[in-house]
Formats: structure tokens, sequence, C-alpha cells
């Protein structure tokens, strides 16, 4: 292994140990648990409130899981009430998903939770040199998440 690999495989670990700490904190800062969702359901319906009317194989490929587990979170939504589906307009084979009212509703109310916690964090904890280097970070990572195989 070269030492730009070595030093590529430090980072992976890193960053993956970083990101499920953080991610578990957002979850116990954003969701009550009292909270019947998950987190994998929670995310979905935000994708469906953000992107409007989707198919269930167009989340499935965004959120990066198989569409039997898509099925699954979808199922759970609809039986909630937090997601609607009809059939395209444009291609009656497509279901197209879409959140109701009650879903938009929740998911209002989840990253503001979070945000203010990670807001508030960020403001006590960081330096503004640090805030920086973190939205640089914030953008590599949407780009390591959107890149494919």
């Amino acid at each position: 292994m070269s030492a730009a690999e070595r030093q590529a495989s430090e980072i992976a670990a890193e960053l993956s140990k970083a990101m499920t700490r953080l991610r578990a904190r957002l979850r116990r800062e954003s969701a009550p648990d009292e909270m019947p969702w998950t987190w994998s359901q929670l995310t979905t319906l935000g994708r469906v409130v953000e992107q409007g009317p989707t198919t269930a194989s167009a989340l499935a490929q965004a959120e990066h899981v198989r569409r039997q587990s898509m099925a699954e979170t979808l199922a759970a939504l609809r039986a909630h009430g937090l997601v609607a589906t009809d059939q395209d307009p444009d291609d009656g084979r497509k279901t197209l998903i879409s959140a109701t009212p009650e879903g938009r509703a929740l998911i209002e109310t989840i990253p503001a939770a979070r945000e203010a916690w990670l807001t508030a964090a960020v403001l006590d904890l960081l330096q503004s040199d640090e805030q920086q280097v973190l939205r640089t970070a914030a953008a590599i990572m949407h780009r390591l998440a959107d890149a494919e195989s």
C-alpha cells in the first residue's frame, strides 16, 4: 500500500467514525424517543418533501438502498399517513410518491431541532476559521455522497 493509499484509508476511517458519532448525536437532539419513525424513514420523507413527487426507484437510488428496503420504508410512511401514492400521469406504469400535509409538517419540525443544536454547537465550539473549514468539508462530503461507485 502506498503512502497516499494509507493516508486515504486513515482519512476514510476517521471520517466514518466522526460521521457515525455526529449522526447519533443529531438523532438524539432531533427525534424524541417516543417518535415511531426510524432515521431512514425520516430521511426518505425529507427527500420526498424536498424533491416533490418521485418514484420508489429514484428514492432507493438517491438513498443508496435496495428497492426492497425502500419499499418497506415507504410502506411504513404510508401506514402513518406521511406519504401518498398516485399514478404517474405521463407513464401509467409508474407510481409517484408525494408527502402529505402531515408528512410535510413533521419534516419541518425535525430539522429545526437538529439545526438549533448544531448551530449552537458551531457557535460555541468553533472559531470562524474552523467554521469555514466545516463549510468546505460539508461541500466535499456532498460530492463524496454523489460519487458513482
